[in-house]
């Protein structure tokens, strides 16, 4: 219809539509899926493949007793998959984590022991070690401009030989292993009560974050998932999370360890994706050039990152000190690096920068956790896991580059 003075009427705003139907959500979730969307299903059924398999080659692999040794194994390459993450957000690589992280256990360790430090105020100084390396390492790389893959990689065989000269003659310091630090690290456990309760909140806080969200997209016009979606995938996680508690406490139940590096996770989750801060490191990491033309300090976040990346990294060297009750030369050395980067990419981020799906390095350092877990159950060597994690490791980039590749050609 055409006013004669204001020309052709303008159509009111489209309000925004609810995939209503399970067929119309599964045409959207296709769609999705060609323009390469893909989430996290991958890994998902990944790490599934993983468990059928090495249970049916290990009955021994689900159960309680070892699945609580898989938690206190992989607390500290989630937290430093973590760290790694942050960078490759950047669309850059830290190759001096596994050092960072043996330095900070060798500090820990001298000023504990040796030093007699409280057990907090070592752990203090051990992390702010590798804040002060981190930031370091990022001024150069930021400042100076020296590609960061150089100045990481000067950065490992560095810090490495700071971590031999901190030990001293010794090469091996011991905790006390009736210590505080040794007791937290090895011996403790949540309360069942409290396990079940964070179980609980869990699939609460996710299904209330996901309503927020379906509100302001429909604020916004835009479409919006049914709401039957959120409150299945809320009651599947909750079923899920309360048996892996109930087996859990079959033995001795979930370690804290775990559960710092679950909170690890999810609250850089958060601060990337919640914050201004977590936007201006996707802003860098998809175009430089356009965030700094946008008014965003490139070389501040640059930098932060950086020593956010190196202190996680201190961090996880304080947790597998702590849990294994000694540090020594070799300590963040190893397949250390290789399996934080592996954990961070199979996981979900994007060597290209810019992307990385929720909770990356959680779901990452599982797999990377399930697969050392069953090969060693299985009594294989060094070898065959390398080139498993090798695998799964080119199967995640390949998968990335084809999701990039198909990003780009729908102009995503």
């Amino acid at each position: 219809m055409t006013d004669p003075v204001t020309g052709p009427a303008v159509p009111p705003p489209t309000p925004a539509t609810e995939l209503s139907s399970p067929k119309e959500a599964v045409g959207g979730w296709l769609q999705t899926l060609r323009t390469g969307d893909i989430g996290s299903l991958p890994i998902i059924i990944g790490l599934i493949l993983i468990v059928i398999v090495f249970q049916s080659l290990n009955p021994t692999f689900l159960n309680a007793f070892n699945l609580v040794n898989l938690c206190l194994q992989i607390a500290a390459l989630g937290i430093m998959a973590t760290g790694i993450t942050l960078v490759l957000m950047l669309g850059e690589i830290d190759l001096s984590i596994g050092s960072v992280s043996g330095l900070a256990a060798a500090v820990l360790l001298v000023t504990h022991v040796n030093h007699g430090y409280a057990p907090l105020l070592a752990v203090l100084v051990a992390v702010l070690v590798g804040t002060l390396v981190g930031t370091i390492q990022g001024s150069i790389f930021a400042k100076i401009g020296v590609p960061s893959f150089i100045v990481t990689l000067a950065g490992l065989l560095i810090w490495q030989g700071v971590q031999l000269r901190v030990l001293g003659e010794q090469g091996t310091i011991n905790l006390p292993p009736t210590g505080t630090l040794v007791r937290w690290a090895q011996f403790s456990f949540v309360p069942q009560w409290l396990a079940i309760t964070l179980a609980a909140l869990a699939p609460l806080l996710y299904l209330l974050l996901s309503l927020l969200t379906r509100r302001r997209r429909a604020a916004a016009e835009l479409p919006v998932t049914p709401l039957w979606l959120p409150i299945a995938v809320a009651v599947i996680l909750l079923v899920l999370l309360q048996l892996v508690v109930a087996k859990l406490h079959l033995d001795r139940g979930v370690p804290w360890t775990f559960v710092f590096m679950v909170l690890v996770v999810v609250f850089f989750d958060w601060l990337l994706r919640r914050t201004a801060y977590g936007r201006k490191i996707f802003a860098v990491g998809g175009n430089i050039e356009a965030a700094r033309r946008s008014g965003i300090n490139v070389d501040a976040i640059r930098i932060s990152v950086f020593a956010l990346c190196s202190t996680l990294a201190a961090v996880s060297g304080v947790v597998a000190a702590m849990r294994l009750g000694f540090a020594n030369q070799q300590s963040g050395s190893g397949e250390t690096l290789i399996n934080a980067i592996a954990a961070a990419v199979i996981g979900g981020t994007s060597l290209f920068g810019g992307r990385t799906r929720r909770y990356a390095p959680l779901l990452g350092a599982l797999v990377i956790g399930a697969i050392a877990n069953g090969l060693e159950l299985l009594s294989l060597s060094s070898d065959v896991r390398l080139i498993v994690t090798g695998t799964v490791l080119l199967a995640a980039v390949v998968i990335d580059a084809l999701v990039q590749r198909s990003r780009t050609s729908h102009g995503r």
